[in-house]
């Protein structure tokens, strides 16, 4: 097998993958409190600021107070955000400046079983993040419903979705300034378009369609009407899409992360 066919192979998975998923959630373990608190605290003052303070002005939004509009919204966002910074930084941390994929890789684990878990333990945040936001919504009285429990599968496949995406940052980045791109032309418009602060449905035709093509806004068009006790329409698309922006995002970062450390 050529070079290049071994860089375009597609994803050898073992459970081998197993020890490294679970390596990365002892380390958490020791910052779980602090984590879980970061992760509740800033969707949680948005909520409560512009649920609040702008829910005084619009009223009802989409047949909901604009707090629970915006609250649904804050559950993916919370998701994409937990796993990009995952993919990201801590993943970043242990490629690069302490080495720990390059120890793991010298035992027999492939690079493959390393990128599995990480992608996985991106995942795993997510739904970490999301049940943390999930709870708080319940406890401010929204959400009381056994549809919002399928909230969860919604952020792990968010959690999937923008963790591969970040693990492809994480294979080009040069430093942790590389990052910035991501954040500042990916998640932002990601945020602003989706309809996590304003109905798509209100956005001019075009810019709706193009906000179609988001992730992000197929993960809210789950969660809302989840959220509200009623059976999304159009599940099967949105969790195709979903699944399709996962799957190319870690096949791309697989590559890539072999052609950057298996030189």
């Amino acid at each position: 097998m050529t070079a290049t066919a071994k860089l375009l192979a597609p994803p050898i998975l073992s459970v081998r993958f197993v020890p490294v998923w679970r390596r990365n959630l002892l380390v958490w373990r020791k910052l779980a409190i602090a984590s879980v608190l970061g992760n509740i605290a800033d969707p949680l003052l948005y909520m409560l600021a512009l649920g609040y303070g702008i829910g005084a002005l619009v009223g009802e939004v989409g047949g909901m107070s604009y707090v629970a509009f915006i609250g649904t919204g804050m559950v993916c966002q919370s998701a994409m955000f937990t796993a990009s910074f995952e993919a990201m930084y801590s993943a970043f941390s242990r490629m690069h400046v302490q080495r720990t994929w390059e120890g793991i890789i010298n035992a027999p684990i492939a690079l493959d079983d390393v990128v599995l878990a990480e992608w996985l333990w991106c995942g795993s945040k997510a739904v970490i993040s999301t049940t943390a936001i999930l709870a708080v919504i319940v406890a401010l009285g929204y959400g009381h419903t056994w549809l919002a429990l399928w909230v969860l599968p919604v952020g792990l496949l968010v959690g999937l979705t923008f963790g591969a995406a970040g693990l492809v940052m994480n294979a080009l980045a040069p430093n942790y300034d590389f990052f910035t791109y991501f954040f500042t032309l990916v998640l932002t418009p990601m945020l602003l378009f989706s309809g996590v602060y304003f109905p798509v449905d209100q956005m001019p035709a075009w810019l709706a369609t193009a906000a179609g093509f988001l992730p992000l806004k197929h993960a809210i068009d789950l969660t809302r009407p989840l959220m509200l006790g009623r059976v999304p329409d159009a599940i099967a698309l949105h969790v195709g899409v979903l699944l399709f922006y996962a799957a190319l995002a870690y096949y791309v970062a697989l590559v890539l992360t072999r052609r950057r450390l298996l030189k």
